[in-house]
């Protein structure tokens, strides 16, 4: 895990891991918590972290697209599709981000 935060594709990898298991807490601890056990602050507070991380993924693209000039390329529109795709961050990490990052 400390030779991810020595590149920038490493804090995208690790970026992209948070946000996927946020949205695997969303759905299966907080919401099953909202509507059997009526627990709705779960979901706003799980919820709000998630988003705050789904937008930093995305911003962090984005940012990662404009200094390493991918122009919006293949690349770029993949790890978009990915952050809003169910498990899309864990895919992109292992089909696109690991062999980027090996090549740092």
């Amino acid at each position: 895990m400390l030779e991810l935060i020595k590149s920038k594709i490493g804090w995208l990898r690790i970026l992209g891991f948070f946000e996927g298991m946020s949205l695997l807490v969303l759905l299966f601890i907080a919401m099953p918590l909202k509507y059997i056990f009526q627990k709705p602050e779960t979901t706003s507070i799980v919820g709000a972290i998630h988003g705050g991380l789904f937008v930093l993924f995305v911003f962090y693209v984005i940012v990662m697209a404009v200094q390493n000039n991918w122009k919006f390329s293949v690349i770029t529109w993949k790890l978009l599709l990915a952050s809003v795709v169910p498990f899309g961050t864990f895919y992109a990490d292992k089909v696109i981000l690991s062999k980027m990052d090996a090549n740092e």
